[in-house]
């Protein structure tokens, strides 16, 4: 067994479909190449949508699929104590605020200021009369990371934060990262105690990840975790970014499939292998 450990890390929002299993193969290829072990995580921070009974399909789907995992399954949501401790750590450090906007509020002021639809938001902590009303009104907030703070609390080193990126074809590059894609990120939700950003970089240093693997949907967020880690002290881990399934149309999920269950897909008699080859893995 080689010190290569990754993981397979699903949100049990719905059933899985057939770009989280080519995801699934391009992890556990990595791993069998390498000769080492992946972890399985179910990222079930969002108590709204993720339900126990996706959660349970997701490892009847993987099994059925021929992966085997390494050590306990992890679930997120035991362990919002944790999460909640990084937050705490980080305001310790006063690299944090309180933010009481909501998307809206954030939409509109950028919109005055002229800024592009989705564009890293940037903000501060209200006036301390301000906060102290809104809280004695129990308006609900999120605390958000301060990238100007983080820029001050890093000094030099902040300028020099980069990851290892593997591309597709095995060759590493070193990626300047850049916090600034993602503005000052939240930690947590409104209605959780942690953000997916918080929750993904403990898990990842608590479980020992040398390798991350996932979608290219997600390469940006590297950039903001290459921060997190450094200002937590964590290791980086080498990341890859596979493409995503897209048909005909060039669009992210072929029609045919995008709606069906890899549950709906066995029922209809398809093997893993012919799901393999849908995924064009």
């Amino acid at each position: 067994m080689s010190d290569f450990v990754t993981r397979f890390a699903p949100s049990p929002t719905g059933f899985l479909h057939l770009g989280h299993a080519a995801s699934a193969f391009h992890v556990w290829d990595a791993a069998r190449r390498a000769g080492g072990k992946v972890l399985l995580r179910i990222e079930d921070i969002d108590l709204g949508r993720c339900k126990p009974e996706y959660t349970e399909a997701i490892l009847e789907d993987l099994a059925w699929l021929g992966f085997e995992w390494d050590g306990p399954v992890r679930i997120q949501s035991e362990h919002f104590d944790e999460y909640e401790k990084v937050v705490e750590h980080l305001t310790g450090l006063g690299l944090t605020y309180r933010c009481f906007r909501s998307r809206s509020d954030i939409a509109q002021e950028q919109a005055a200021q002229g800024l592009p639809p989705g564009a890293p938001f940037k903000g501060a902590a209200l006036d301390p009369d301000e906060e102290s009303r809104r809280l004695s009104d129990a308006a609900p907030f999120t605390w958000r990371l301060s990238l100007d703070k983080c820029r001050d609390y890093l000094g030099p080193s902040f300028h020099q934060l980069a990851f290892d990126f593997v591309t597709p074809e095995g060759h590493h590059e070193i990626i300047k990262a850049r916090p600034d894609l993602h503005g000052d990120i939240n930690l947590t939700r409104k209605d959780s105690p942690t953000a997916y950003h918080v929750a993904a970089t403990h898990d990842d240093a608590l479980q020992g990840i040398t390798h991350v693997i996932r979608g290219e949907d997600l390469e940006d967020a590297a950039h903001i975790h290459v921060l997190l880690q450094a200002l937590m002290g964590w290791p980086t881990p080498v990341y890859t970014h596979h493409a995503l399934v897209k048909g005909p149309d060039g669009k992210r999920l072929a029609k045919r499939f995008a709606s069906r269950s890899l549950a709906s897909l066995r029922e209809d008699g398809l093997s893993p292998q012919q799901v393999r080859r849908l995924a064009g893995v």
